[in-house]
């Protein structure tokens, strides 16, 4: 039998969900792979102390601001390409480069090497983020979006079970070094994917065939939408709690409740990876569902996730029994990223069409360099400023500064909220 237009016009739907749902699990992949290269040096801090013999504060250098820096300013000129050529192209390149450079990290004798291509990573990495974001946004409706960014956010968590539980077991068995080079591997793979099965999606919006804004009026845009100001602040304090936590709290575990690399492993890529990622995916769903009714829900979720964690840091900080401990860092580790989801979408929401991906590097800069930046570097500067006083249990009380920075997350989160309507609507 013959089909109808309409048979023909529900096939072409179902083959364009079918088609979009697979880019986002390949998107989701690479920014697993983005998290397994970018966290897998937490597991092997430790070991890398006792190899090099370095202090904290550069363990907080190697872990946070030698990957954030360039992470973070080359996210904006590659931003600035993504809003103009082929992102497909882009997100396939920077991910083969980041993947090379963590095979390097593997291959260092010397510590300033190790810490030159850490460098070189973060400006690998910078170039998928932004990018992917954009292209979700052209796949899925406004309504679609806080789901669809928190199912590729669960690509951060994956990378945490890879990172922590495979990284820890390569680590402890073979060597540190193995792990950055088990790590490189995934990420030739997704590489060549990318750029053979992806389609560069046609940009949509009222502004999609408008001229492009210069970088320029592109910050002006924005610097004028005051919740998209607040959304940013506060992504980068959850980020500094979250980046500081998850670069240290291993290395607390080690020294201070005697577990080694295998064991923190597992435990984070439970707590992180598969708490996490649940805790992720469904914030995503929750604010898509709440934010129908009332758009602030993609503020009052993240800000009720980080009211959620403060009851847990007193006891993770100042508890000496391992059990309680465990049990008090499992609710902020994992829902440390369920900002994700809901502030992503809501700032590609707010941007206009040709600027998406710039709205994201902007995001990604201040965050990165506040929360990845000086997240880890200030937890570990801390703990050497603590060691003469209180000895291997340093990092217990140098790891409270995440806490602070929660609470400025969650003041940031609330003033966003009191804006976003007027914003969106444009008023």
């Amino acid at each position: 039998m013959n089909s109808t237009p309409a048979d023909d016009l529900a096939a072409g739907a179902q083959r364009q969900s079918r088609y979009r749902q697979y880019v986002l699990l390949v998107l989701c992949a690479i920014y697993a792979v983005n998290y397994i290269d970018r966290q897998v040096v937490a597991i092997l801090l430790e070991l890398i102390k006792a190899e090099f013999g370095v202090s904290d504060s550069l363990l907080g250098l190697l872990s946070g601001p030698a990957f954030a820096l360039f992470y973070a300013t080359m996210g904006i000129p590659i931003a600035i390409a993504a809003d103009r050529h082929s992102r497909v192209r882009i997100v396939s390149i920077c991910l083969a480069l980041f993947s090379l450079m963590t095979l390097f990290c593997g291959l260092a004798v010397h510590f300033w090497q190790l810490l030159a291509a850490r460098v070189l990573t973060g400006v690998g990495e910078a170039g998928t983020g932004p990018a992917s974001q954009s292209m979700i946004s052209d796949l899925y409706a406004p309504h679609e979006r806080a789901t669809a960014q928190a199912t590729y956010a669960v690509g951060v968590n994956l990378g945490v079970i890879v990172a922590f539980f495979g990284g820890g077991w390569i680590a402890d068995n073979y060597g540190w070094r193995y792990a950055f080079l088990a790590a490189a591997i995934p990420g030739f793979v997704l590489a060549l994917l990318a750029s053979q099965t992806i389609r560069e999606p046609q940009r949509v919006g009222s502004a999609s065939s408008a001229p492009i804004p210069t970088f320029r009026e592109c910050v002006n845009v924005l610097w004028e939408l005051r919740s998209y100001r607040y959304i940013v602040f506060g992504t980068a304090m959850s980020a500094f709690a979250g980046y500081g936590m998850a670069a240290f709290i291993p290395a607390f575990l080690m020294r201070s409740h005697g577990l080694d690399a295998a064991e923190v492993g597992a435990l984070f890529a439970l707590v992180v990876g598969l708490g996490g990622g649940l805790g992720t995916y469904f914030s995503g769903a929750l604010a898509d569902r709440m934010s129908r009714r009332d758009v602030r829900w993609n503020m009052y979720v993240p800000m009720i996730a980080a009211l959620a964690s403060l009851p847990c840091w007193p006891l993770l900080l100042l508890s000496s029994d391992l059990a309680v401990t465990i049990a008090a860092v499992m609710i902020p580790l994992a829902l440390s990223v369920v900002f994700i989801g809901p502030c992503v979408a809501t700032i590609q929401t707010l941007a206009p069409t040709r600027i998406r991906a710039r709205a994201a590097a902007i995001q990604l800069f201040i965050g990165n360099l506040i929360g990845l930046g000086l997240g880890p570097q200030v937890v570990g500067i801390a703990s050497d400023l603590l060691a003469p006083v209180v000895g291997r249990d340093s990092l217990r009380y140098a790891l409270a500064v995440g806490a602070v920075a929660s609470c400025i997350s969650i003041w940031s989160y609330w003033m966003a909220s009191r804006r976003l309507k007027a914003d969106l609507a444009g008023t």
